[in-house]
């Protein structure tokens, strides 16, 4: 197969008027792409230039700190610093495990040539995205605006007051010269036309971030739904699983979705495609057979050849995933990567006070020093061979090590493509014996991998994907029924508790060396809040259930737009930039208020008075409008079109052996309801004058009113 690469995206310059496109051009510049390599940096002692980016806890902006370039943090101070001396600002957004970010600082930023143009001519500001999304998301839109298109290293320009006008990705050091020196000098002889033009950018970054309040009483139907669904089918890889497009993401909540709709609705065929998708994706090299966990996409149709930086953010959501789809199945495969890939993240991940950092890099050293993408995680033939010895014929087979498997020059990827069963068959021996031998295979192989230099870490810590992580871990429990990841989700719980909670009950965004300085983003509520609700509902702790409902409470105080009745991604305490984000669109991570909507419905069902029920159904229906031609960038959304049209169910159970009853409950695949417990009478309205004597007995309840009570788990699946 051909080298893979990962093409930087040409730099454009035509400046567009939002929304509509710009009559004129104020400016041309062609840039083609050239030929890269890089090496590590080395580490010394001394340095010849430090920034004020070493006061930073980010990996990515102390990366920079030694660069020739004065970068700054992003800080309201800066911009006011650029207003008062009339400079442009070059804002630089990237993160640590961005393989293109590290060769434009190799080449543009370690430079002091381009750090002389950049240093006389703008206020030089280095984003970590992770940090700070919120900035983010505005430039991404403008730069693609501007261009089309966008990716990471993110470049903009913009005016003292954080307004741009031109955005890059990945600029070759000439041409970043020639641009920085161009833009310099238009803005000294022609500010006006500049202003001008930063002002439609602007006024378009606002329109696009527009929600209407829908005052239609309608909301959208099964059928509309199964509509939306058969649209959506059109883009399916029936035979390789996931969309047929290469790169291939895992995109969970598209396949959480799906596997919700195949159950409730009973379609067999969408059942089949699910299954096929996580299969192909757990075969394929995208999973690290080796070390368990999952990579950040697929760059072909088949899932085989990865971009190697390992997220946590995907590994927790596919976690839930794969569990989830193990409770449906009983497919042994699911069970052995929640299990995998829930030990990578504790043993690459786990901070030693309960959070979880927040990736590996995708680069990493070669065996002749060099930084090469993936080199940590491929195999040469003749490697292999001597690892494996009488082994390798079973092991070649298992993992192609051949045409299939091949990537570039002499390494191989591994990536299934048969069943146990079909191997074991093919070499005359059972199921369990190929197991064992593959599984001592991928042993040597991790004892042999451990010899490499590792991947570089991004050790912070972030909250929202924190919570993605703990929802995981609730949900590996639940379903596969193993109380170590109980006991590893509730001291992530307690870290979140102790280290990223104020005192005035609000969150911080990240935590890094025993300090927490961002303010919290939607996202990191919308999950934290997912996730203590869930841990209830394997722990009966109101501690968690109470926990999250502050949370919530908090959220809505200070993120909540009256006038559109969505969250702004923002709280009111923080200052804006250009506009307050409203995040609608499900990406690789659900958008935050489709979360936010889903743990509104689900607190109505206990607290009914609150309100918040309205709130969801209207948030819902503000969206419901884009279902029809785009379900799979809404699919999280689509869970509440399953929980209106079909019934949703309390599950109360109360007495002596609540929680073996809840457990034998839970373990079983039911999206449409919640579940709370109590040994006596609750605090909870569902599990107040409950308790009887004696017994332990489950209510199965709707919108409050319950049925009969049973005292047996068969007797409580018959009430659905």
């Amino acid at each position: 197969m051909k080298k893979r690469k990962c093409v930087p995206k040409r730099t454009h310059f035509f400046m567009r008027k939002p929304v509509h496109l710009m009559r004129k051009v104020f400016f041309f510049i062609l840039l083609g792409t050239v030929a890269l390599s890089c090496k590590q940096n080395s580490d010394n002692v001394n340095h010849k230039h430090t920034n004020a980016l070493i006061h930073e806890t980010s990996p990515y902006l102390l990366q920079h700190a030694h660069n020739p370039v004065n970068w700054e943090a992003w800080h309201p101070d800066v911009l006011e610093k650029a207003k008062k001396e009339d400079k442009l600002l070059l804002i630089s957004i990237g993160y640590a495990a961005c393989h293109w970010c590290h060769v434009m600082e190799k080449e543009c930023f370690e430079d002091e040539t381009v750090a002389k143009v950049m240093n006389e001519n703008f206020i030089n500001i280095k984003i970590d995205r992770e940090e700070r999304p919120d900035v983010d998301q505005i430039y991404m839109d403008a730069i693609q605006m501007i261009s089309g298109q966008g990716g990471w290293p993110l470049n903009i320009v913009a005016l003292p007051d954080g307004r741009p006008f031109w955005g890059a990705t990945y600029v070759p050091k000439n041409n970043w010269i020639k641009s920085l020196e161009q833009l310099a000098e238009l803005y000294k002889k022609d500010k006006q036309r500049v202003t001008e033009y930063a002002t439609d950018l602007a006024n378009g970054l606002q329109a696009i971030n527009l929600v209407e309040n829908n005052k239609d009483s309608e909301l959208y139907s099964l059928e509309q739904l199964d509509s939306a669904v058969q649209n959506w089918t059109q883009y399916f890889d029936t035979f390789l699983g996931g969309h047929k497009r290469a790169p291939k993401f895992m995109m969970p909540n598209n396949w959480d979705f799906l596997l919700h709709y195949a159950t409730a609705t009973n379609r067999p065929e969408i059942m089949e495609f699910v299954d096929t998708t996580l299969i192909r994706m757990a075969y394929g090299g995208v999973y690290d057979h080796v070390g368990g966990g999952f990579s950040r996409y697929a760059v072909d149709v088949k899932w085989h050849v990865p971009h190697f930086e390992k997220m946590l953010y995907d590994n927790g959501q596919l976690t839930s995933l794969y569990a989830k789809a193990y409770a449906v199945t009983k497919n042994d495969l699911y069970k052995g990567v929640v299990a995998e890939t829930v030990a990578f993240v504790k043993e690459e991940l786990l901070d030693e006070n309960g959070g979880f950092y927040s990736s590996l890099d995708a680069d990493s050293l070669d065996g002749h020093g060099n930084l090469k993408e993936g080199a940590y995680y491929v195999w040469t033939k003749e490697q292999l061979i001597n690892l494996l010895g009488d082994d390798y014929d079973l092991f070649q087979a298992y993992f192609n090590i051949n045409t299939y498997g091949h990537w570039e020059e002499d390494n191989y990827v591994l990536i299934r493509d048969k069943s146990d069963k079909g191997i074991a068959s093919n070499f005359g021996i059972d199921k369990e014996a190929l197991r064992k031998t593959i599984k001592k295979n991928l042993s040597t192989l991790k004892s042999e991998r451990s010899k490499r230099t590792r991947p570089r870490l991004d050790d912070k810590i972030l909250t929202s994907w924190n919570g993605l992580m703990l929802k995981g871990l609730v949900d590996a429990h639940r379903y596969l029924e193993k109380q170590e990841y109980l006991e590893l989700a509730l001291k992530n719980a307690e870290f979140i508790e102790d280290k990223l909670i104020k005192r005035d009950g609000s969150l911080y965004r990240n935590h890094k060396n025993g300090k927490s300085t961002i303010n919290a983003f939607l996202d990191d509520y919308a999950t934290v809040i997912d996730a203590y609700f869930s841990l209830y509902e394997v722990t009966f702790d109101e501690k968690w259930l109470n926990r999250s409902k502050k949370l919530l409470d908090y959220a809505k105080k200070h993120f909540f737009d009256d006038a559109s009745s969505m969250f702004f991604y923002t709280s009111d305490k923080d200052r804006s930039l250009i506009r307050r984000t409203i995040e609608v669109d499900d990406n690789v991570i659900s958008s935050s208020n489709s979360i936010m909507a889903i743990n509104l419905y689900k607190f109505d069902k206990l607290f009914p008075e609150e309100g918040y029920g309205k709130i969801s159904v209207q948030m819902f229906k503000n969206v419901q409008k884009d279902f029809d031609r785009r379900a799979q960038g809404l699919s999280n959304w689509l869970h509440l079109a399953l929980y209106i049209n079909h019934n949703f169910y309390e599950i109360a159970i109360v007495g002596d052996h609540y929680l073996a009853m809840a457990q034998e409950i839970s373990k079983e695949y039911l999206p449409n309801s919640i579940l709370v417990g109590s040994q006596k009478d609750g605090n909870l309205d569902l599990l107040k004058n409950r308790r009887v004597p004696d017994k332990t007995l489950t209510y199965v309840c709707q919108e409050g009113a319950c049925k009969l009570p049973v005292s047996t788990v068969k007797e409580v699946f018959e009430q659905f």
